[in-house]
C-alpha cells in the first residue's frame, strides 16, 4: 500500500466529503429519517460535525451556514421543496434507534 502524506490524506478526506454532499444533493428524495434509521447519520448530523469542526478552529459558522453548505440551499427551502411527512412507523423506528445527541 502506497504511504500517504498527511496532507494527501486530508485532501482525498475532503474530496471524499464533497463527493458524499454532492451524492445527498442529488438523491433529495432520500429523507433524512430514512437515512437515520439506516445508517445513524443524516444530512443534519453532517452539518453539525461541519459546524463543530469549524467552531473547533475557531470560525464561528451557525447552524444555519452549515446546514446551507451540506444541502446547497437554506434548510427551510430544502425542506418545502424535498421533505415529506414520515410515517407513524419510521418515527417509531426513529425514536427506537435515535442516537444519543438528537
Amino acid at each position: 500500500m502506497t504511504e500517504l502524506s498527511d496532507e494527501q490524506k486530508r485532501d482525498f478526506e475532503a474530496a471524499a466529503f464533497r463527493r458524499l454532499v454532492e451524492h445527498l444533493r442529488e438523491r433529495n428524495d432520500v429523507q433524512n429519517i430514512d437515512l437515520m434509521n439506516l445508517t445513524g447519520f443524516c444530512r443534519n448530523c453532517l452539518s453539525n460535525w461541519y459546524r463543530e469542526a469549524a467552531n473547533a478552529e475557531g470560525v464561528d459558522l451557525t447552524k444555519d451556514q452549515s446546514r446551507e453548505i451540506v444541502y446547497g440551499m437554506p434548510y427551510a427551502q430544502w425542506q418545502a421543496l424535498n421533505q415529506t411527512e414520515a410515517s407513524d412507523a419510521k418515527k417509531a423506528e426513529f425514536e427506537a434507534r435515535r442516537p444519543k445527541d438528537h
